[in-house]
């Protein structure tokens, strides 16, 4: 009999939900942006939900948390083009952005616990 799961940190949960709520709507951008600017931005959710999932179970979490900080400035500046260039409802970038403020409190959070954590010998 294999292990239950462990139940997902909130960010990770957040991360899914953003995800779930934001790839349908790219891939309904005008096929133009939907291939260039869409799918850069639905890569990085993938990336940034892969890298928090890694980041759970690794030694060395301080690294990997603050590449994917990163990752989710280059996503929130991304998704203010799609407002930009009037490809987003101002609705729904404010929805997408409540959900990225909230995933990078809790990231923010995450790092600093890092940080003051002492090095292993």
């Amino acid at each position: 009999m294999s292990k239950p799961t462990p139940p997902d940190l909130p960010i990770i949960q957040k991360t899914y939900d953003l995800v779930k709520w934001y790839v349908p709507v790219l891939n309904r951008l005008p096929r133009d942006h939907r291939f260039t600017l869409g799918e850069r931005i639905i890569n990085g959710l993938y990336d940034l939900l892969e890298g928090l999932i890694l980041a759970r179970y690794s030694q060395n979490k301080l690294e990997i948390l603050e590449k994917l900080n990163t990752r989710l400035d280059l996503l929130r500046h991304q998704t203010r083009l799609l407002l930009d260039f009037s490809l987003l409802e101002t609705k729904r970038y404010e929805y997408v952005g409540k959900l990225m403020h909230d995933i990078g409190t809790e990231l923010g959070g995450w790092i600093r616990q890092q940080r003051q954590r002492p090095a292993k010998a």
